[in-house]
């Protein structure tokens, strides 16, 4: 199954923005693209681990890796804590869990 990466980074965009709110403005333009990054990683992982060419335990190294590329990139805003930045990661992976995990058939998020 294809994801479409835009339409995840969509989602994922909107359920980070209502998470930070009032830092949103400031943050945006960091956060959109980092949150595209995720998004078209996670369509890379689902479509290697159909095509056999990673395992499940390097499918979620992989989103695991991009996670934390995401996180230090959010840290570098000003102002935001990291439990802030994790909050909105989180709520950017859970609006799109079930597709994912649908898609890769294991609970990858």
């Amino acid at each position: 199954m294809a994801i479409d990466a835009s339409d995840i980074s969509r989602k994922m965009v909107q359920a980070a923005a209502d998470s930070l709110k009032g830092k949103w403005p400031s943050i945006r333009d960091f956060a959109e693209a980092e949150f595209k990054h995720l998004a078209e990683t996670l369509a890379l992982i689902v479509r290697l681990k159909a095509e056999g060419k990673i395992t499940e335990d390097q499918a979620k190294l992989h989103l695991d890796i991009q996670k934390n590329t995401t996180r230090m990139v959010l840290l570098t805003a000003e102002g935001l804590s990291l439990l802030a930045v994790e909050t909105a990661i989180n709520a950017g992976l859970k609006v799109v869990r079930d597709t994912i995990n649908s898609a890769i058939g294991f609970a990858l998020i």
